[in-house]
């Protein structure tokens, strides 16, 4: 039946009808998301980046008690949250993306002083990358100075997490690399790949050489010629992440589970940071070939 000859009632009805079916086709789908109850203390608010560190408790069937960053999409959190705040959250887990909702927030004034270490930019391009010490996957000492003469491309993880945008992420993005670069010999021979672990008390040398070795899918045949994995001491791991601007909080001798991606030039300088999740494998190989010439 035409339009024009539809009597106002069943108009109206049609109208509504496609309005919600526009509606939930633009929602995303979270019907099959996991939930789990947070509670900790706020430690750091950006508003523009939505983000909101926060040092919680055990999080029950899902994680450790640690100290990171969450997205929130409720604006108003951001003017009310603050440095010291007790929250309490649902933190929601898609297959691709975490974030908090049902926010509350529990004001505080008797912290006044905790803080973020300084420096939270950390390190810039053309920056000399140190000679920092710590243990590779097979249990050996090694130095970062003896990667001097490759493109060397770092980041930071810890293998429990399960974040979907944070290690996972990153490892599987690593993998990607370097499944890219084995497909070009000249390039793969002038570049190396390290991931850090952030959790020394976890992450030993054995639980990394297993990690990795599922990442890259050669098993025991892996040899981590190219992609190596490290732990050290806390004050070891400590070093290199501060090196990198990853915050630390003194109260707990705990770093904060934040981004932290680098490519060291050939001739031992920082060539390029990538401090969030945003960036692309395909990005970071057009980095390393520029790098490498």
């Amino acid at each position: 039946m035409p339009i024009n000859n539809l009597s106002f009632p069943r108009l109206l009805t049609l109208v509504l009808l496609l309005a919600l079916l526009t509606v939930s086709g633009c929602r995303r789908d979270t019907s099959n998301a996991k939930r789990y109850e947070l509670k900790g203390k706020v430690m750091t608010v950006e508003k523009d980046k939505h983000l909101v560190t926060v040092q919680h408790e055990e999080i029950k069937d899902f994680m450790d008690a640690m100290t990171m960053p969450f997205m929130v999409r409720d604006e108003w959190v951001f003017d009310q949250a603050a440095t010291g705040d007790q929250i309490t959250a649902t933190l929601v887990v898609d297959e691709s993306e975490s974030w908090l909702e049902n926010v509350v927030i529990i004001k505080s004034n008797a912290e006044p002083d905790v803080k973020g270490s300084p420096g939270p930019v950390g390190a810039n391009t053309g920056d000399v990358f140190p000679d920092f010490a710590l243990v590779n996957q097979n249990n050996l000492p090694i130095r970062t100075a003896q990667y001097k003469g490759k493109a060397l491309l770092l980041t930071f993880i810890y293998t429990r997490c399960p974040i979907p945008e944070y290690c996972t992420l990153m490892s599987n993005n690593f993998a990607q690399i370097d499944e890219e670069l084995h497909k070009q010999p000249e390039l793969y021979e002038k570049t190396r790949l390290l991931s850090i672990s952030i959790d020394p008390d976890y992450d030993t040398p054995a639980v990394l050489r297993s990690y990795g070795a599922s990442h890259t899918g050669r098993f025991e045949d892996e040899t981590f010629s190219h992609w190596a994995f490290a732990t050290g001491s806390k004050d070891q791991i400590k070093e290199v992440a501060q090196f990198f601007g990853l915050q630390y909080f003194p109260e707990r001798d705990q770093i904060v589970h934040g981004l932290r991606t680098a490519i060291i030039a050939p001739d031992g300088k920082v060539y390029k940071v990538y401090r969030e999740n945003k960036w692309k494998p395909e990005e970071v190989l057009k980095d390393l070939e520029m790098v490498s010439h």
